[in-house]
Order: C-alpha cells, then sequence, then structure tokens
C-alpha cells in the first residue's frame, strides 16, 4: 500500500536493497484494489510501481508473510523490517438479520469492482444492477461504494450516516488552521445518489428467502455523547444489496504480529516510538497500521518518514528528509 511503496522508494534511493511483500496477487494495496478506477487510474500507480522497479526495489507478490513466510525468517533474512500492513479489521453490524444474503463489507464489494475495472473475471460478482442499494458509513468508503454502484447500473443509492449532517461554514469551535468538519460534496456524490443523516439502523428485513428485502431505521439525537432514538420515526428502506462502510478498527491479530512480537496501543493499533520504531529492534512501523485508518497522504508522509528512521539505524546517519514524529500534526491550510 501507499504506507510501504513511499518507506521502500525511499529506503532504495538511500543504497539499500529493498524488497516489499504484499497478500494480494498486485502490488498497490488500497490504492490498487480498494479505491475504485474512477477516482485513481491504475496507470498511474503501474507507473510509479515501474519507476521503482527499474530504481532497483523488488516487488513480491501473493505471499502472505506470517504464512508462506515466517517473521522469523525475514528478521533473519533482512536487517530491517516495516510493518505497513494497514488497518484492516473491518468494524459490523450486529443487529437482527445481520445474516442475510446481500449484506456485505465494503471491502469485500470495492475490490471486485476494480478487479472487473482490470479486465480480471471476477465469479459470483457482487453487482448493484438493477438494486435499491443502501451504504451504511459516511466516509470515503462509503462515496465510493456509491460511485461504483451507480456505475454498475443501481436503481437507487442511499448512504446512511449515523452522525448528524455537518454544517455549510466553519463551526466557531473548529478555528483556523484546524481542518473543518463542514459539508462536503465528492465527486461520486455529485454524480447521484443521496444521503441521510442522524439515523441508525435498527433490523435487516429477510424477504423470505434468506435474502434483505429492506432495512429498519430510526432518527437519532446526539445527546451527552450518546444517540437517542426519535420517538416515532422508524421507518423501512427497501434494499436488496446492503454495503457496511463503517471504517476500521486496526491491524489483524495474531499470525504476523504475535511472530514478529510486537505490542499494541491502546486503540489496538502497533505500538511505536517517536521514530516510528516497536519495541523490538530493527522492525518499525508506518501508515494505518500505527496511526489508525486515516487518509493515503499521511501514509505516504509516514512511510517516507519511516524510511529515514530505519535508514538512520542501519546507518548512524541519513541524507533522507527528517521524519515527522508519529504523534505531530502538521497545520492544515
Amino acid at each position: 500500500g501507499p504506507a510501504g511503496l513511499a518507506a521502500a522508494q525511499q529506503l532504495t534511493r538511500a543504497g539499500h536493497t529493498v524488497t516489499v511483500f504484499e497478500r494480494a496477487d498486485r502490488i498497490g494495496g488500497l490504492l490498487r484494489y480498494g479505491i475504485p478506477e474512477f477516482k485513481l487510474e491504475k496507470r498511474l500507480l503501474d507507473r510509479r510501481l515501474a519507476q521503482m522497479e527499474a530504481e532497483g526495489t523488488r516487488f513480491r507478490a501473493s505471499v502472505d508473510v506470517g504464512v508462506d513466510i515466517t517473521g522469523r525468517q525475514l528478521r533473519s533474512r533482512y536487517d530491517a523490517v516495516v510493518l505497513a500492513t494497514g488497518s484492516t479489521l473491518r468494524r459490523d453490524l450486529p443487529i437482527p438479520g445481520r445474516g442475510l444474503a446481500g449484506i456485505h463489507q465494503a471491502m469485500d464489494y470495492l475490490p471486485q469492482a476494480n478487479r472487473v475495472a482490470a479486465g480480471t473475471e471476477v465469479p459470483d460478482q457482487i453487482v448493484a444492477t438493477d438494486r435499491d442499494v443502501v451504504i451504511i458509513g459516511g466516509g470515503d468508503t462509503g462515496a465510493d461504494c456509491l460511485g461504483t454502484a451507480l456505475r454498475q447500473g443501481a436503481r437507487s443509492v442511499t448512504q446512511l450516516e449515523i452522525m448528524p449532517r455537518p454544517a455549510d461554514e466553519r463551526p466557531d469551535t473548529q478555528p483556523w488552521p484546524t481542518y473543518p468538519m463542514i459539508y462536503r460534496v465528492s465527486s461520486a456524490h455529485e454524480e447521484g445518489g443521496r444521503r441521510l443523516y442522524s439515523v441508525s439502523t435498527q433490523e435487516f428485513l429477510d424477504d423470505g428467502a434468506g435474502t434483505v428485502a429492506g432495512l429498519r431505521l430510526v432518527e437519532v439525537e446526539l445527546t451527552d455523547g450518546r444517540f437517542a432514538p426519535v420517538p416515532g420515526t422508524e421507518r423501512v428502506l427497501p434494499t436488496q444489496l446492503v454495503l457496511l462502510a463503517m471504517g476500521f478498527t486496526g491491524p489483524e491479530r495474531g499470525g504476523l504480529l504475535e511472530q514478529f512480537g510486537v505490542e499494541l496501543d491502546g486503540r489496538g493499533n502497533i505500538a511505536r516510538g517517536t521514530r516510528y520504531e516497536t519495541g523490538v529492534p530493527g522492525v518499525f512501523v508506518a501508515g494505518d497500521a500505527g496511526r489508525g485508518q486515516s487518509l493515503i497522504v499521511w501514509a505516504i508522509a509516514e512511510g517516507r518518514a519511516a524510511a529515514a528512521s530505519v535508514d538512520h539505524w542501519l546507518m548512524g546517519r541519513t541524507r533522507l528528509p527528517t521524519p515527522i514524529p508519529p504523534t505531530a500534526r502538521p497545520l492544515t491550510i
């Protein structure tokens, strides 16, 4: 993904021999299979990968580190390791009817669409064609689902968000230079669909044959930090495809992390110091695996910063740009 690729390119340019391992069949992480083609053309990613390969970076796809190769084997083969595995534990919605057919995680749906866009055949692909689609989650992943569903010919697309609709102008509680939480319209939203705010899904409804046919929701009010249902606001939305886009809670547990012996912080991410180092000498972490779910620009910045720390640890000095400490928050202008 972006953090690992950014770290790899910097370290290669610093003169190190760098190998990138990827569990998927092609390199790129979320850049490859998470972000739709209409938002990030994969030819741009392929161009950068070709550049990196020409510079000397080695790529090993379809390798599940922790299974196909162990953490101990990596430690014995390489002088340093950067963990850039991302935040992949998905939030779920354990309410009545969750087990019905037609309810899928966004990151099961989006990669399939990306594979098809790249010319790969996907058996039993999840498609939105001629369906009423409901997306639960109001973030970027939800918007990606919306744009993809529209391109697949969905009959209707509705995106649900439990939070209130943000203000159109910067709130007084978020003065410059803080990043304001205001109402934003992405390119996908400009194409169609609708967004509902301050609503909570209570139950998925069965069509009688084990497939979702609708969901029951209720309007909510945020009071004292908790969402309370508003009496008399329950209603049913018809849907034949539900996509869960409610974010992620940290890197996958077990396997890889246990083999490296790294610890987790209070938020469930890989614990690290001010120079991206873990508690295991020679093992560093960058991107969502240590920061938590965030933006690609942060993943790239952290990957480049972690590379400088790795270079300094290996050589005793570095000419790479001085890393930004993981706790730093540059001004957003």
